[in-house]
């Protein structure tokens, strides 16, 4: 079994019998699978990404490129070094909806993906969704149409969310923004 599985496996475990997630449980797992990634995986991760992108708008390629990386890529280590108390629960329904939709998401990317794409892009999303309170897609990640995720009071929008809302595997489903309106 692949590290991404076991991953979604220990979750399983976490989620057993309670009826909130300690937030803390679930840092602990991503740091733990966090730790299997080196810095040759972030690299194929990475040259992965730009080749997927080759056929995107220039404009848009660099700038996504650029916060892809920091904040996708760049996560890891911050969750390796993460070891703030995080006093917040997880909702359990939501939380075991969001590592089905990665497991299946995983199961079908597994395939075309030679890298640690898979495992990185699970505990980046569970990270950032259920620990951090944030969107996936950082703030000032620009989409086609000059649009971008955005902060407003405290609340975070994104320009494709509902777009998205009905595409399988979409993390979307477990994103806490809300869709923007324009």
């Amino acid at each position: 079994m692949n590290d991404s599985l076991k991953m979604y496996n220990d979750f399983s475990d976490v989620a057993s019998g309670e009826q909130f997630i300690s937030c803390d449980a679930v840092l602990e797992v991503l740091k733990k699978y966090s730790s299997t990634i080196s810095v040759f995986d972030l690299m194929a991760v990475n040259a992965e990404m730009i080749d997927e992108s080759k056929y995107v708008h220039d404009s848009y390629k660099d700038k996504s490129h650029e916060i892809y990386a920091k904040y996708f890529l760049g996560r890891i280590k911050d969750i390796s070094g993460d070891n703030t108390h995080y006093s917040h629960d997880i909702d359990k329904e939501e939380f075991i909806d969001a590592v089905a939709t990665l497991k299946s998401y995983h199961i079908n990317e597994s395939i075309s993906s030679k890298t640690k794409f898979p495992l990185i892009y699970g505990i980046v999303s569970i990270y950032t969704t259920f620990v951090l309170e944030e969107p996936i897609h950082p703030v000032g990640t620009p989409f086609p149409g000059s649009l971008f995720v955005e902060e407003k009071d405290g609340k975070f929008y994104c320009p494709v969310k509902d777009a998205n809302m009905e595409t399988p595997n979409a993390v979307c489903k477990m994103c806490i923004a809300e869709q923007l309106e324009f």
